[in-house]
């Protein structure tokens, strides 16, 4: 049976409307062209694609942003195009292992688009852009598979005016000039999901920093120099501790974007995190969320996500690793922060499901302090050389890849060789808070 991928999304109960059946996507090609004062973008995606099922048409996720042409494998496809969704249709029935070129020319004023978790996606700041895409914002700025199951390769090459710097999820791979245009090119060969795509633009000032054996670089405005080198110098520290009990650094960098606009959150992306200026006071006021932001390139970023649902491993583990850096730096153990917040949580409503939270609770501050809880109910039960060993083998595993709930239950158990069904069910199917377990 050929299928025209008429479904509205992967069927994720969290992003019913998200993602696209009968393909994967290998590569993502991007040639953009920003500008700053005007905030239009024009765009050209080339994706490599592989067909998962047999299809007559492929449908992308693309919002805003209006689409002017089609080609498949070189040649002008006919297409239609949705407030969501652009349908290209293929020049002929096509079976499942099939490789094909589809080209998407695109233009518009980008910006982010309104969901049950608040405005998401490519968004202006004062004096330039950020991209902070999680859950669905990808589709913002380029037509995409927009699911965090598919992970896919990418190249970038975004123009904008001088001397706005770019930064986008990806190695550097050099900058051309021509006139008062500048264009910056990345390559990003570890797969990435759409939600961390991201690109990042400012009058930045760029440090490289020592974090090891990983490049990293800050980008901030040249106004926020002391605060910054001030407030981030221990990430080549918060590398290392994370490096020995998680397992090397996945990925090819860490950059580090701080706005001149103030942020509500942090947010991460692949190989990279952006905070607003307030998180940067000169004071490391914001240090937990400098842990939390370069745990994610462990937990949610190589090792990701199948579907929404299983939120809190990525969540859960990034809470944790704050609590790993507090005690690495002198500050409240691991042990005490969680029974403080495991007495908060008695004080707040026992209706929250850790395992299948539902799309409106997924972001609650709950899912990530009882994640959190949970792994630390964990290293209690297991004592830290197993519990350890069961994480450096979980981020191994699953390295650049995607994981579950379950898969995690079992890998957990069938590393410690114990049988822990009775712990994950009393943290992840009940909605009482469990007690935790005696030091």
């Amino acid at each position: 049976m050929v299928r025209s991928t008429s479904a509205t999304g992967l069927g994720d109960r969290y992003t019913p409307t998200s993602g696209n059946p009968g393909y994967h996507v290998e590569l993502y090609d991007l040639e953009l062209d920003y500008k700053v004062r005007t905030n239009r973008l024009e765009g050209v995606a080339i994706l490599s694609i592989l067909t998962t099922d047999d299809v007559s048409s492929l449908a992308f996720d693309l919002v805003t942003l209006k689409v002017s042409g089609a080609r498949v494998n070189g040649h002008r496809a006919p297409y239609t195009q949705g407030p969501t969704k652009v349908r290209v249709q293929l020049p002929r029935p096509t079976v499942a292992g099939v490789r094909l070129t589809v080209e998407l020319d695109y233009v518009g004023r980008p910006g982010p688009r309104r969901t049950r978790w608040g405005r998401i996606g490519w968004e202006e700041l004062e004096d330039g852009v950020l991209v902070a895409s999680q859950p669905t914002g990808a589709p913002t700025w380029f037509p995409c598979n927009d699911h965090p199951s598919e992970k896919s390769r990418y190249r970038l090459a975004i123009t904008t005016e001088k001397p706005y710097r770019v930064v986008a999820h990806g190695v550097p791979a050099g900058h051309t000039s021509r006139g008062e245009q500048r264009t910056w090119r990345y390559i990003q060969d570890i797969p990435a999901a759409s939600y961390l795509a991201t690109v990042q633009v400012g009058d930045y000032v760029a440090d490289e920093i020592d974090l090891g054996t990983v490049p990293g670089t800050l980008h901030y405005p040249r106004a926020l120099a002391k605060r910054v080198k001030h407030d981030f110098a221990d990430l080549g520290r918060m590398v290392a501790l994370f490096s020995d009990r998680f397992g090397p650094y996945p990925l090819s960098k860490y950059d580090v974007v701080i706005t001149p606009d103030e942020l509500e959150i942090p947010i991460e992306a692949q190989g990279m995190a952006t905070f607003g200026s307030n998180h940067a006071d000169g004071e490391k006021g914001s240090e937990r969320l400098v842990a939390h932001e370069l745990a994610h390139q462990w937990f949610g970023n190589s090792v990701g996500l199948a579907s929404w649902q299983h939120i809190w491993l990525n969540e859960g583990f990034a809470c944790y690793s704050e609590w790993l850096w507090s005690e690495e730096s002198g500050g409240p153990a691991a042990d005490v922060l969680a029974r403080q917040y495991h007495a908060r949580l008695t004080l707040q409503p026992q209706d929250i499901v850790l395992g299948d939270p539902g799309p409106d609770l997924m972001f609650d501050d709950r899912i990530y302090k009882r994640g959190a809880l949970l792994v630390h109910a964990l290293r209690l039960t297991l004592g830290d050389e197993a519990f350890f060993d069961v994480v450096r083998g979980w981020t191994e595993l699953k390295r650049h890849g995607v994981a579950t709930t379950e898969e995690f239950v079992q890998h957990a158990s069938d590393r410690s060789g114990r049988d822990l069904g009775g712990l994950f069910d009393a943290w992840l199917v009940r909605t009482a808070l469990p007690a935790l377990p005696l030091p």
